[in-house]
């Protein structure tokens, strides 16, 4: 297969391009969502959300190569097998190009483990997400932005998701980035646009030493049901992905939050305490 730009050979398809081509157009897309949704300004001190997968940290690559004043930030959930592997990658990657890189594990947060705490068959997507945002909310203060490496997969799935369980408030909160929030350090996203495999593709051309395992506890989520699903359609009708979330941004509700300070950490939350402390309370509990 030939590039759509020129005659040299293609290294991805739809779109058909070769390595310099796909190269331009890939860095072009993150830099347009970047100017468009107004994520970034060079004055910006910005902490990307790491793991030493793909996504994320050919997004922490990719923002210092647009010369951003840009750190890493991650978080160890604690997945023996997983985890401790991929923040290997990312623990080289930041020691060879000279970035901060800061390490918070929910063990420390909580006294346990993440792959402590599920049991055998049972999902844990919905402790895991509560436990990571709040620690980089927390850790985060101090920047001006947090940048995570979501993409047009991640995206167009968590619209779906949303819609069918009719979550409202979280329906409102998704896009390019969140609205500036006492309390709240704000999220950004320049991948919103590209797809998970542009991204595998860039990370490859690029020579990246980074991770491609997927979480262990992923293909038991409900995210991995709707993934498949959106996987399937997106062969046969090419677009779908970009259409639901351009869709989706056309008719976003405005999101209204009654912020106020948790009783136990002081995190904003929406009732007296915030979901990580009824979380680490459920784990105490346990103990």
């Amino acid at each position: 297969m030939k590039c759509e730009k020129c005659n040299a050979k293609a290294v991805i398809e739809m779109p058909a391009l070769c390595n310099k081509h796909f190269t331009s157009y890939f860095e072009g897309k993150a830099k347009k969502t970047i100017k468009e949704f107004g994520l970034l300004e060079k004055k910006d001190r910005v902490c990307v959300a790491t793991s030493g997968g793909k996504d994320s940290l050919t997004l922490l690559y990719l923002l210092k190569k647009f010369g951003y004043d840009a750190e890493a930030l991650a978080v160890d959930e604690g997945i023996l097998g997983y985890r401790d592997q991929t923040l290997e990658f990312l623990k080289d990657f930041c020691e060879k190009n000279k970035i901060p890189l800061r390490i918070f594990s929910y063990e420390e947060e909580t006294g346990k483990r993440l792959d402590s705490t599920v049991e055998p068959g049972k999902p844990a997507c919905s402790t895991c997400g509560t436990l990571r945002r709040h620690l980089l909310n927390k850790h985060s203060k101090g920047y001006d932005k947090i940048a995570t490496g979501h993409n047009l997969d991640d995206e167009s799935q968590a619209v779906l998701m949303n819609l069918f369980k009719a979550q409202k408030k979280l329906f409102s909160r998704q896009g390019p980035k969140t609205k500036k929030m006492r309390g709240f350090t704000q999220k950004i996203k320049p991948f919103y646009f590209l797809k998970e495999k542009e991204i595998m593709v860039y990370a490859y051309l690029k020579g990246l030493n980074v991770s491609f395992a997927e979480c262990p506890f992923a293909r038991l989520s409900y995210r991995s049901q709707v993934r498949e699903a959106l996987n399937e359609y997106e062969s046969r009708n090419p677009g779908t992905k970009e259409n639901i979330v351009r869709k989706y941004l056309s008719i976003r509700p405005a999101s209204h939050q009654d912020v106020r300070s948790c009783t136990g950490c002081g995190s904003p939350c929406s009732g007296d305490f915030c979901k990580a402390c009824r979380i680490k309370a459920g784990f105490a509990l346990e103990s």
